[in-house]
C-alpha cells in the first residue's frame, strides 16, 4: 500500500514539473508553425484585404461606469474603414457619467444608438440585448475601455465572408500602457496567451476561448446555441465552448 502511494505521488510531482514544460514547447512550436505557413510574407494590416461583399456590422460597447474612456473608444470604433457598420452602445446601468457621454456621442455620430439599462445587468446581458437590436448578421464586441484599430472590421470579417461555418473571430489585443510595471508585465502576458498560445491553439484545431476584449460573432451561430449564458463567471469560454460543440469554427486574426 506504500509503494502504491509513493508511485502516485511521484506521478503527480513529475506531472506537476514536465507539464508545463511540455505544453510551453507545445505552444511555441505551434506559434512557430502558424508564422511560417501563415504569417510569414503576409501584407502588413494596413494592406487590408479585399472582400467579395460587404455585409452589415454591428460593433457592439457594453458600457459600465466607463465615462473616462468612452470618448476615445467610440471615435476609434468610428474611424473603421470598413464601408457598412453601425456602433450599439450598451449602458449597463452606470453610475457615472457613462449615460450622458454615451448621449453626446449619439449627437455626434450619426452611426452610434445608445440603449440604456436602468440597473446593472452584466455583460452578457449587455450583448444579448445588442444581439436583439442589432439588424446585422455579424457582431463584433469591444471592450468600453478598448481601442479597435481602423482595419480590424476588415480583417475579422474576412474570416466571416469566407468561412460559411465561422462562428466567431477572435483578435489579437494589445496593451497601450506600457510605462507602469503592471503594464509591461500584461505586454508578455497578452504576447505570451493571446499572441503565441491562439496561433499554435489555431493550427492544432481549436481556439479554447475568444477574447473578451475584441471578437466578432456570427449571429445565427449565436442564435443557435443560446447566446451568452447569464449565470457564468466567464461569458467568453462559455460562448466559445458552446459554439465549438455545435461543430462551429473559431478563428484567430493576428492583425
Amino acid at each position: 500500500m506504500l509503494e502504491a502511494l509513493n508511485t502516485v505521488r511521484d506521478f503527480f510531482i513529475a506531472f506537476l514539473f514536465f507539464y508545463p514544460l511540455f505544453m510551453a514547447y507545445l505552444w511555441m512550436i505551434g506559434a512557430v508553425y502558424y508564422y511560417w505557413r501563415r504569417e510569414r510574407g503576409r501584407p502588413s494590416y494596413r494592406n487590408e484585404p479585399q472582400l467579395p461583399h460587404y455585409p452589415g456590422v454591428s460593433l457592439v460597447v457594453p458600457c459600465f461606469n466607463e465615462g473616462a474612456h468612452l470618448v476615445e473608444t467610440i471615435e476609434a470604433l468610428a474611424r473603421q474603414t470598413y464601408p457598412n457598420f453601425e456602433i450599439i452602445a450598451i449602458n449597463d446601468g452606470s453610475s457615472d457619467e457613462t449615460g450622458a457621454t454615451l448621449d453626446a456621442l449619439a449627437t455626434e455620430y450619426e452611426c452610434l444608438r445608445v440603449v440604456h439599462f436602468t440597473g446593472n445587468q452584466g455583460k452578457a446581458m449587455g450583448l444579448r440585448m445588442a444581439a436583439m437590436v442589432s439588424p446585422h448578421e455579424f457582431l463584433f464586441c469591444i471592450d468600453g475601455d478598448a481601442l479597435l484599430d481602423p482595419h480590424a472590421t476588415t480583417w475579422i470579417m474576412s474570416h466571416f465572408v469566407n468561412g460559411p461555418r465561422v462562428g466567431a473571430v477572435t483578435g489579437n489585443p494589445r496593451i497601450r500602457t506600457r510605462s507602469t510595471l503592471l503594464g509591461k508585465i500584461q505586454v508578455g502576458e497578452f504576447s505570451a496567451i493571446i499572441g503565441m498560445i491562439k496561433r499554435a491553439q489555431r493550427i492544432y484545431g481549436r481556439v479554447f476561448t475568444v477574447s473578451g476584449v475584441v471578437s466578432g460573432f456570427r449571429k445565427s451561430a449565436l442564435h443557435q446555441v443560446g447566446y451568452w449564458g447569464l449565470d457564468k463567471v466567464t461569458e467568453d469560454i462559455d460562448i466559445s465552448w458552446k459554439l465549438q460543440l455545435n461543430h462551429w469554427d473559431i478563428r484567430f486574426e493576428p492583425n
